[in-house]
């Protein structure tokens, strides 16, 4: 049986349970009740090259899926927006998994719909993140819109996309917007990478 760190077991931990404390404060947090679960329709399918994208990041340099190729396994997390319920406990868990991604040669690449001055704001609240958090922002949604995952009110779904090395869709989670995906779900994906 294999072991994992216990920082992984922490966030695998953080990640599936029902209500976490977010590290963002609740007074901060916009809650907009009880969404349609998914308003979109997928563009892409496993199987097919990932539409490439280059959007902005909040380090100050641009990010491209192309330059992952033939050296990382990608793990695109397109969350709804900035300073919402399950959004500001999402990210957080994946930081604290992000040892796990590593094991398995892969990086994550966090999307919103939000401008880099929101997203700077929002993800300053949770502490820092291990990984790139993307701005879709101008033109609104464009990427999103690629992957079909772009929703009517111009927000993203929840969705994940795991990408392998030769830029291949291997796996593709949509899921319902009010929830919060399982962690092992990734897992299990991420181990069929490397078998």
């Amino acid at each position: 049986m294999k072991s994992y760190p216990l920082l992984f077991v922490m966030g695998l931990l953080y990640a599936s349970c029902a209500t976490p404390d977010s590290p963002v404060p609740s007074s901060m947090v916009y809650n907009p009740g009880k969404l349609k679960p998914v308003d979109s329709r997928l563009a892409v399918s496993v199987g097919q090259v990932a539409p490439d994208f280059t959007l902005p990041s909040l380090s100050g340099s641009p990010v491209s899926l192309s330059s992952y190729r033939g050296k990382k396994n990608v793990v695109i997390s397109f969350v709804p927006a900035a300073f919402t319920p399950v959004c500001s406990a999402q990210w957080p868990g994946y930081s604290l998994a992000y040892d796990l991604l590593e094991q398995h040669d892969a990086v994550m690449l966090g999307i919103t719909t939000d401008n880099v001055p929101t997203l700077h704001a929002w993800t300053s609240l949770m502490g820092k993140l291990r990984f790139a958090a993307l701005s879709d922002f101008w033109p609104h949604g464009k990427v999103a819109s690629a992957y079909g995952v772009l929703r009517s009110d111009g927000t993203t779904e929840r969705a994940l996309f795991l990408i392998d090395k030769e830029g291949i869709i291997r796996w593709i989670d949509v899921h319902d917007i009010n929830k919060r995906p399982p962690l092992e779900d990734l897992v299990d994906q991420l181990s069929r990478l490397d078998g």
